[in-house]
């Protein structure tokens, strides 16, 4: 939910001035208004048909209000943390779920990739982050890393797959601060 007022203050979470954003949330922008309106209408719903029941109206109204603000909340976390190019390595994300930092000295390759993932066949050290069911970018490292997701869950990856709004620029910034033998 801080990602909301981050989101309405136009800021961003953890970029620094000499970094640079490359945004992921506009493929999955579509998804959450649409829910967003969805919600809207059913809360509307349910108001009128519990009018008569105000302790039940009073609980509907307060879940279908909490959701509308999670689902608001969500999207608001993708545009807020993106994910980030610069001296200190690639920062990659997953709204407030993960935010892996990937050094530089680590990273062999980065490439335009455009895949679908299966969710239910995951590779063993490839860490998919897709967002609206897709990844556009590949990152090969020459050593691993160790991602820890939201509940603590530790995974050694040896190559990342995510998405970007625009994966030629974030190819671009990423390969210009490799270095030269890369």
């Amino acid at each position: 939910m801080a990602s909301l007022g981050l989101w309405v203050a136009r800021r961003t979470n953890g970029v620094g001035d000499a970094d640079i954003t490359v945004g992921y949330a506009r493929a999955q922008a579509p998804t959450a208004y649409g829910l967003v309106f969805v919600f809207v209408i059913e809360t509307v719903g349910v108001s009128f048909m519990l009018a008569e029941y105000p302790v039940a109206h009073l609980i509907m109204l307060l879940l279908d209000l909490y959701t509308v603000f999670l689902v608001l909340g969500l999207h608001a976390a993708a545009v807020t943390r993106p994910h980030v190019v610069g001296p200190a390595g690639l920062r990659v994300r997953r709204g407030a779920r993960l935010d892996l930092l990937i050094p530089l000295d680590r990273i062999t390759s980065a490439r335009y990739d455009l895949r679908f993932p299966d969710a239910n066949k995951p590779e063993d050290g490839v860490l998919e982050l897709a967002i609206a069911s897709q990844t556009s970018i590949t990152i090969e490292l020459a050593q691993p890393v160790t991602a820890v997701s939201l509940l603590g869950r530790r995974s050694e990856v040896h190559t990342v797959r995510c998405h970007a709004d625009e994966p030629r620029l974030a190819i671009a910034a990423i390969q210009k601060l490799l270095p030269i033998d890369s």
